[in-house]
């Protein structure tokens, strides 16, 4: 099953920052890199699904022309518009995923540690939107940890062959270590793809 939103208001109840994400080399390095991994120097427009407290929303800022995180923890959204504060041109809004994903297009879509806590059925449903909601060219940057545990019945892995697998993407580049696996993708064109491009 997809994890409740309660859950993650406990966690965030208990720990304003029940990850480590602030602190954890962990966090540093993963951070470091997804953005290292970014192909272009600069993005329109980017979309951030569950970007928790903003630690790498505060990162990939600079990069873009428009950025929206979004997440549905009170407690993490908080933080997230504190981390981003200096930046106008960033938006961080509250949403319940996947049902509330927003009707904008992306050149750049970023999901980092989410996909994970979805049932099998709200992850099809995900990929499905963003896929809907990348622009031609646009890139799908994943970053998941391995989770050799399978405590969320996933690993980065089974994750990111979800992706892989759909025919309207490219995979550009792959990076995987013993903590966690970090992908990013090309949307292809139409063509290519055999859809219309207008998400029909």
């Amino acid at each position: 099953m997809t994890f409740s939103r309660e859950y993650f208001d406990r966690r965030y109840t208990r720990d304003s920052d029940p990850w480590g994400l602030a602190t954890k080399w962990y966090e540093r390095r993963k951070y470091a890199l997804t953005v290292a991994s970014l192909p272009k120097a600069h993005y329109r427009n980017c979309f951030e699904p569950g970007c928790s407290i903003g630690e790498l929303t505060r990162l990939l800022a600079p990069r873009c022309t428009r950025l929206l995180a979004v997440d549905f923890a009170d407690s993490a959204l908080e933080q997230a518009r504190a981390a981003v504060r200096e930046f106008a041109h960033v938006e961080v809004r509250q949403a319940t995923l996947p049902e509330q994903l927003p009707g904008d297009t992306y050149d750049l879509i970023l999901v980092s540690e989410f996909l994970y806590y979805l049932s099998s059925e709200d992850l099809d449903r995900m990929l499905d939107a963003l896929v809907d909601r990348m622009e031609t060219g646009g890139d799908l940057v994943a970053v998941h940890c391995r989770a050799t545990d399978r405590r969320h019945g996933y690993d980065g892995f089974n994750v990111h062959s979800s992706i892989e697998a759909r025919v309207e993407l490219e995979r550009l580049v792959h990076h995987e270590d013993e903590e966690f696996v970090l992908d990013v993708f090309r949307r292809l064109p139409s063509s290519l793809d055999g859809t219309s491009g207008d998400g029909s």
